[in-house]
């Protein structure tokens, strides 16, 4: 019997609700990545389409920005059973692409309904503040208005939950228009996702999308139509990012990378911490930022912990993500394999105890997935502050140990790292979780909680090396971010003010 070929996909770009067929000579392939089977071709759109893709947003900015809101987030509202309806449908898309195993990728279209539920009240939070006779017969009034066109600079990590979890549901809600630079290697999901919202009754044009390599993808960073850029990716990029677009007058959310520390100290109760630092570490192969890959543990109880984690780390089922019983499917690329694989292999050049080996995973796996991008769970001790390993981020399935003593020692060595997504403490005291909240210069804190993202009614908030701008993602600080503020004060004159010969230079402005 003939093996059957999957058809590989030509994409296009989103412009004006409709996809176009690109010009560029330039085209990407997308994998699967539990096969390492070519599935698609995404363009590396020109210059001149990423232009069109503003335009269309700055078209459109003027009737949506100007449709009462509970209409805008009617669409909102229409999307949301779409998903959860479709969430086994994308999730596989995500397992596919990504190589997420399918639980985590439903945990994404989750996420996506979660900043939607937020988003939807905008009728409440986008109302602004008023004080009559704020000077003698004058009245202010506050309002919170849209901007414009916002661009959105996605991640490969999460190709649903963050373009269309973090970045759209609160940019649009708020009478915003948004072009999103999908994620290269994963623009399957993003056109799924679009389709949906075109579906649930989003006006032309409200919603674009491109895929394009640096130098044309830095349009949207300049363009004199674009407000603000919302990105998230590594720290160098996002400095980049921080500096063009502010340059050109743009305001600017660059959440980036991280190394994230958890301190376990001797009182921790140690399986069940263990088993939860094994899903902050292995879960989504650890390309997340709020992954935890280095854990700094107690002398004393360093070797009972890390003897559960070989244990636990070696039950976990490798094998494809698109499967249900999967716990750790591929990274995204054979290029990112080979990037994690060469991490493991400084890891060893550095002197640290090499514990489990992720490298021979695929020595284990069937013959079908031999061409899949695998990283097995991988263990080192003995990790030193000297290490490059144990300080730059290695985005796959990787733990690093480090020892300390004691909390001084531990919490003095976790502040040291230039990056501050997350960090968090296992212990059963009071009062070293209060130390810990009180004195880590991470943004999320996590007490006996390896992955301490805050639903959405909080802000995700990186500090130091992780974060770049002034407002994050979600909470109040999403609607800020997608708004400015507008005061407008108003004065009616009485009789006897239309005969008033003088009028002061601080007319209104001075209350006394």
């Amino acid at each position: 019997m003939a093996e059957t070929k999957t058809e590989v996909k030509t994409l296009g770009y989103m412009v004006d609700g409709e996809w176009r067929e690109s010009k560029s000579e330039t085209w990407m392939d997308v994998t699967d990545s539990n096969t390492g089977e070519v599935i698609a071709r995404t363009p590396m759109c020109t210059e001149a389409e990423v232009t069109e893709a503003i335009e269309s947003a700055h078209r459109a900015f003027g009737p949506w920005a100007s449709m009462p809101v509970q209409k805008r987030t009617e669409v909102l509202f229409t999307w949301r059973p779409m998903l959860l309806s479709r969430m086994d449908e994308i999730a596989t898309c995500v397992s596919t692409e990504l190589g997420k195993n399918l639980d985590e990728a439903r945990g994404e279209v989750v996420k996506i309904v979660e900043a939607i539920d937020i988003a939807v009240g905008a009728p409440m939070l986008l109302k602004g503040e008023s004080l009559m006779n704020v000077s003698t017969g004058h009245d202010t009034v506050s309002y919170r208005e849209p901007l414009g066109v916002f661009a959105g600079i996605a991640p490969f990590n999460f190709p649903a939950m963050i373009p269309f979890g973090w970045m759209l549901p609160i940019c649009i809600a708020c009478g915003n228009t948004f072009v999103l630079k999908a994620a290269n290697p994963v623009p399957l999901t993003s056109h799924m996702l679009i389709d949906m919202l075109y579906e649930a009754g989003l006006p032309k044009g409200v919603v674009n999308m491109v895929t394009a390599e640096k130098e044309e993808a830095e349009v949207l960073l300049k363009h004199p139509a674009v407000r603000g850029v919302s990105f998230v990716g590594s720290t160098p990029v996002g400095k980049h990012i921080y500096g063009i677009a502010a340059a050109h007058g743009k305001r600017v959310q660059a959440q980036t990378q991280a190394k994230n520390h958890g301190l376990v100290l001797a009182d921790a109760s140690l399986e069940r911490a263990a088993r939860g630092i094994i899903n902050s570490t292995f879960g989504c192969a650890g390309m997340r930022c709020m992954a935890l890959p280095v854990c700094v543990v107690e002398n004393s109880v360093a070797d009972e912990f890390i003897g559960y984690m070989k244990q636990f780390a070696l039950e976990r089922s490798v094998g494809n993500a698109t499967l249900p019983g999967t716990e750790l499917g591929p990274v995204v690329s054979a290029a990112h394999q080979q990037s994690v694989m060469r991490w493991i292999e400084k890891g060893v050049e550095e002197g640290a105890e090499l514990i489990l080996d992720g490298r021979t995973v695929n020595d284990r796996l069937p013959a079908e997935l031999q061409g899949g991008h695998f990283v097995g769970p991988t263990i080192f001790d003995h990790v030193t502050e000297d290490m490059v390993c144990g300080r730059e981020e290695c985005f796959g399935p990787i733990l690093f140990i480090k020892r300390v003593n004691d909390f001084e020692e531990g919490i003095t060595l976790m502040n040291h790292n230039p990056y501050a997504n997350g960090s968090c403490i296992f212990t059963e005291s009071g009062y070293y979780s209060r130390e810990f909240a009180r004195r880590t210069h991470a943004g999320m804190v996590g007490i006996n909680v390896g992955i301490p993202v805050p639903v959405s009614f909080f802000p995700f908030a990186g500090h130091k090396d992780s974060f770049f701008g002034d407002n994050h993602v979600f909470g109040k600080d999403g609607f800020q971010f997608f708004t400015e503020t507008k005061c407008v004060t108003t004065r009616w004159f009485t009789e006897a003010d239309k005969k008033q010969k003088q009028v002061s230079t601080w007319e209104g402005t001075v209350n006394r």
